[in-house]
């Protein structure tokens, strides 16, 4: 469960820094906020491009919620910066992971995820091979703990980026577009909320079948 609580924590965590302020100062900060961005517009976007690089890339030692940072930079940022910049610490952070990892070996990867979800990702992965690699990457948690898997087996840096770029790009572009769609300070907070809080609950959904996925499986051989 620590890796739960501390995917919520850090979603909570994130999520209060731009809505706390607009609670308690109302609309007039909004709109000295947005005044501000737009006379401080390159200097603003450059901070947040790094800011955005950096989390993402972290994303394998801290619990980053990675979908609403990507979607709160489209609608700051815009579409294609945000996808760009998104794409770039996604893919930085998914291979220091797995770089670390094979290095390390498994004592690493189980100090960044549960045995537990190493385990379940190794029976999907047993099932659907490198393609778990693309299907678990919209997943939180789960798609940490395949990352560091792999790492541990004799995959290739080739057979493991080609996947990772290619599903990083497709997560950068759409969760950039939700932000970039929302203009409004307030609707890009929903969105924001909405994409870090959805893909979350479907992670936790998955994450909890996949014991009986395994274990019917098992039962199936074994007939």
């Amino acid at each position: 469960m620590r890796p739960v609580i501390n995917v919520c924590l850090m979603l909570a965590f994130f999520l209060a820094i731009p809505i706390i302020p607009f609670l308690l100062l109302g609309e007039s900060f909004e709109q000295d906020v947005q005044a501000w961005l737009q006379q401080e517009r390159e200097q603003a976007a450059g901070v947040l491009a790094a800011a955005v690089v950096g989390s993402l890339a972290s994303d394998i030692f801290l619990p980053i919620p990675s979908s609403s940072v990507v979607t709160y930079a489209g609608g700051v940022l815009g579409l294609w910066p945000a996808t760009l910049w998104s794409w770039l610490g996604l893919t930085v952070g998914s291979s220091c992971g797995f770089g670390l990892s094979k290095l390390l070996g498994k004592p690493f990867a189980r100090r960044f995820a549960e045995s537990a979800d190493l385990e379940k990702v190794e029976a999907a992965a047993s099932r659907y091979g490198p393609a778990i690699l693309l299907l678990s990457r919209p997943l939180p948690i789960l798609a940490e703990a395949c990352v560091l898997l792999f790492g541990t087996t004799a995959m290739t840096w080739r057979q493991f980026l080609l996947p990772v770029i290619v599903a990083n790009l497709g997560i950068a572009f759409v969760y950039a577009a939700c932000g970039a769609g929302f203009e409004d300070q307030k609707t890009l907070l929903i969105a924001t909320v909405a994409s870090g809080t959805l893909p979350l609950l479907v992670a936790l959904l998955i994450r909890k079948r996949l014991p009986t996925l395994s274990l019917e499986d098992d039962e199936a051989s074994a007939g």
